[in-house]
């Protein structure tokens, strides 16, 4: 019996040393791990925008349109562009930031505007995450397609959720004092709603409207508000736009017309004190003749008064001796 035992236990032994002739078949393995690398090597940016889908891309050179002026977060830089992997932090320049959401649609972030972008990771694998955007102060406009899940825009005292169905063209504008504008145009518009972070309750922007909440409330409300909500246009307008003061606009629009009514105003001013000028100097000439024979006279007499007066008194002390 141990005998036997034993030759099975051998040939059990001899039974792994034959398996590790695949272990030498590994070496075919090892001479393909180049292949993958050197293709990597060869494609490093796609398969980084390939496989982890970015959430978005936005410009970095100031030479293409729609550059954005700082991009900060988990991204990859490729041709003057930042793929933002699945999060990041947008902030515009003096020009409106243009930001493309792949398969989706653009937002644009406008001037002076800071954006905070992120998918959102409550959703399962396998499905388009929504986009968690936030901002304290600027305006924003989405165009893109609304998808399954909800995208959420925060602000420091609103939750805008925009939701499906229909497209999306919202624009959103913070103003001074929590005053904020929402616009929700278009037939196909999509499901937008508004809730309150401190004080609760829920506004819905019916397709086709604007609405400004006043102070950051829902209770103080204005329907079919009359100024835009978005970005400004790039170019200097005389409809002045609120979010134009942090983008300087404001300065140039208001000095503007006040150098053209200055302008008339002495244009018609000016013209009187030249004329009168020209009246007065030939006056002043005709009159400087007239002067020199008023003084002649003048001193005659004057000369004449001084000596009777002198001989007066010298008489008069010629009386008082001579009566002595």
């Amino acid at each position: 019996m141990p005998p036997e035992i034993a030759a099975p236990a051998a040939s059990a032994n001899q039974a792994p040393a034959a398996t590790q002739a695949p272990a030498a078949t590994q070496a075919p393995a090892a001479t393909q791990a180049p292949i993958p690398d050197a293709a990597q090597a060869a494609q490093p940016v796609e398969g980084a925008t390939v496989a982890p889908r970015p959430i978005a891309i936005v410009a970095l050179d100031s030479k293409i349109t729609g550059a954005a002026a700082e991009v900060t977060g988990g991204m990859q830089v490729l041709n003057g562009r930042a793929f933002i992997a699945s999060n990041g932090t947008i902030t515009a320049g003096a020009q409106t930031a243009q930001v493309t959401l792949p398969y989706r649609g653009t937002l644009r972030i406008c001037a002076s505007t800071t954006v905070k972008l992120a998918a959102d990771s409550s959703v399962p694998a396998g499905e388009v995450p929504g986009l968690m955007m936030a901002m304290d102060h600027g305006a924003v406009e989405a165009s893109f397609a609304t998808g399954r899940n909800s995208d959420v825009l925060l602000t420091p005292d609103f939750r805008v959720l925009i939701g499906a169905p229909g497209a999306a063209e919202v624009k959103v504008r913070l103003g001074e004092g929590g005053d904020t504008c929402v616009d929700n145009p278009g037939a196909d518009a999509p499901y937008v709603v508004v809730s309150s972070v401190f004080e609760g309750g829920v506004y819905r922007v019916q397709p086709g409207q604007r609405v400004m909440f006043q102070h950051g409330s829902l209770h103080e409300v204005v329907d079919q508000e009359k100024e835009p909500c978005g970005c400004p246009p790039d170019t200097i307008s005389g409809n002045e736009f609120p979010l134009a003061q942090s983008e300087g606009l404001a300065p140039t629009l208001h000095p503007a017309p006040i150098p053209a009514g200055q302008l008339g105003q002495p244009a018609q001013t000016s013209a009187p004190l030249v004329y009168n000028a020209a009246d007065h100097a030939p006056a002043a000439a005709v009159s400087a003749p007239a002067a020199p024979p008023a003084n002649p006279p003048a001193s005659v007499p004057a000369a004449q008064k001084k000596p009777g007066f002198f001989k007066r008194v010298g008489g008069f002390f010629k009386r008082i001796f001579g009566a002595e």
